[in-house]
């Protein structure tokens, strides 16, 4: 059996592989023709580590620190080697680095225990990951059974692990060993230290930044704090203090002790204070006509405009929606991409020279005529709706291009306030388990458009790469010359989604592309014991997604 050959087929080319070849001698040999370190193998769309051997025959891909599955995994070893540097330099288990959140190309942490976080303690950290990477050492795994390794995590003072695996009905758990540090991870790893080069570490507020690579980038780019974003992130984390929630674990201790509806009414009366908050910033400047929203696909911002808007009315004025798809070109006038699709996305799709007018004329006093756009027909109809601004009246305009002051070129910045939305944190898995806030907003995009448009999830996760470049491309760049920051996630959302998520995900085809990435997500929806959407409230922006909101979404 071991001797047996496997047809496999490695970049068009068929060739006959021996059973149990690992696939990182694979890699070596195409590394030479990948831009990008490879770092996982994909055998007929399933993702293998590079140190398990070929066992299939079929199609093999390799993975690279270019695409999102190797990026994850790349900052995740990059995670488990900084642990094991900070266990070495504190000499024990008693404190260890808590992974809270992403700022800009890395991840926010700060120190159990309340041991100092120095410029020397950062430095020493730092000098031992790269002694460890100099010296190339394997990242093994081992299969533990779950009471095996709750005992293990318990004794090292890892409560927040504990708590985790009480609740897994898995009877085996994955532990990562990388010379003699051990720690669970929720997902692949690269085989060895040599493979994680590519890292620095910079002090930042109470704890320092684990600084990685952006996409398509090779070098780390010099840390560039952003004090609007870390502040939204760490009201996020006072909230979770409040509900006495941080982890996942947490939030399955709180379910089965029978408190969520107490937790979900916490979060919603900060939210709601939050917004009000946001009303009374703009009502004090009755200069600003124009509320600027932007954000990331299924951030809420349709939800967050109504209940923005009713706080606004609390505040004596008076919001009025203004829909910029309606300033759309006509459809045979649209860009298109490089694929020759239109490209609905970019800037160049709306007419913004006759936006820009009218805008400049509302302000003025005058009245307008708004056009109407026909999505059957891809054009303008002639006759819109009038408008005039009154002396109250606040214009609230939601679109992707809301910060970008080339949308409002002729409206002068004290007449905008500008907020970007977005579900910017939610529960990490543990303290050293980053869960990125892109499958928070996928799995609700995937809930909703099951529910709104039909889709299956396999088709919402076939275009969701798509989705994530126009983020990038017109988003994300402008999200810095917000006003505010607005932070959409919650607390309890995933118990809530993976009971809408679960049934659509396992219903994507095993032999398809998406499948891989539907099986990971089913695969973190696990750790999550499910809860009823009844206890929502109807104004929940949770409701945007899930259905049975009072805005008739």
């Amino acid at each position: 059996m071991a001797d047996e050959m496997l047809r496999v087929v490695i970049e068009g080319e068929e060739r006959e592989i021996k059973r149990k070849t690992l696939f990182k001698a694979l890699a070596d040999e195409y590394q030479e023709k990948y831009e990008h370190k490879i770092v996982l193998a994909s055998i007929n769309y399933r993702l293998r580590e590079l140190s398990k051997g070929i066992t299939d025959s079929g199609e093999l891909r390799f993975v690279t620190t270019d695409e999102p599955a190797g990026r994850k995994a790349y900052r995740r070893s990059l995670t488990l080697l900084m642990e094991k540097a900070v266990h070495k330099v504190v000499g024990s288990y008693k404190s260890t680095a808590v992974v809270h959140y992403a700022v800009g190309n890395g991840y926010y942490c700060e120190m159990t225990e309340g041991y100092p976080v120095t410029k020397e303690f950062v430095k020493a950290v730092e000098e031992e990951m790269r002694a460890l990477v100099a010296k190339d050492l394997p990242i093994t795994k081992d299969s533990w059974n779950t009471e095996e390794a709750t005992a293990y995590f318990a004794g090292c003072g890892m409560k927040d692990k504990e708590a985790l695996f009480r609740y897994r009905r898995s009877s085996r758990i994955n532990v990562y060993n990388l010379d003699g540090y051990r720690d669970y991870y929720y997902g692949y790893m690269v085989p060895s230290t040599g493979y994680l080069d590519r890292f620095s570490i910079e002090p930042y507020k109470d704890g320092f930044v684990l600084m990685h690579p952006a996409k398509g980038e090779h070098e780390v780019r010099p840390f560039a704090p952003s004090e609007k974003l870390y502040t939204t992130l760490h009201e996020f984390g006072e909230w979770g203090e409040i509900c006495g929630i941080t982890t996942i674990g947490d939030l399955n201790d709180a379910i089965v002790a029978g408190r969520l509806q107490d937790v979900i009414l916490t979060q919603e009366a900060l939210m709601e204070k939050k917004l009000g908050t946001l009303a009374e910033m703009i009502a004090e400047n009755r200069e600003k006509k124009f509320i600027m929203i932007a954000g990331p696909s299924s951030s809420g911002k349709t939800t967050f405009s109504y209940r923005l808007s009713i706080q606004l009315r609390a505040q004596g004025l008076c919001p009025h929606p203004f829909p910029l798809d309606d300033y759309y070109v006509d459809r045979e006038n649209c860009p298109k991409d490089a694929d020759g699709n239109y490209d609905f996305e970019c800037l160049e799709a709306l007419d913004v020279e006759q936006l820009n007018k009218d805008l400049t004329a509302l302000l003025a006093g005058e009245e307008v005529e708004v056009p109407i756009f026909n999505f059957k027909t891809g054009k303008r109809e002639p006759v819109g709706k009038r408008m005039k601004m009154e002396k109250d009246d606040v214009l609230v305009i939601e679109g992707i291009h809301g910060l970008n002051d080339k949308l409002s070129y002729s409206i002068a910045p004290e007449h905008k306030f500008k907020i970007y939305i977005s579900a910017l944190a939610a529960l990490n898995i543990d303290e050293h388990n980053y869960l990125p806030t892109t499958d928070a907003r996928l799995l609700r995009r995937i809930v909703r458009d099951a529910r709104t448009r039909g889709s299956s999830a396999q088709e919402t996760i076939a275009m969701w790469p798509s989705v994530r470049r126009g983020e990038q491309n017109y988003i994300f760049p402008f999200q810095e010359k917000a006003d505010v920051i607005f932070n959409s996630g919650h607390i309890y959302e995933l118990a809530v989604m993976k009971t809408y998520a679960e049934p659509l995900l396992f219903a994507v085809e095993k032999n398809s592309p998406e499948y891989q990435e539907a099986k990971r997500l089913l695969k973190f929806l696990d750790y999550f014991l499910p809860v009823p959407s009844e206890d929502i409230g109807s104004n929940s922006l949770i409701r945007e997604f899930i259905g049975g909101g009072c805005f008739g979404l």
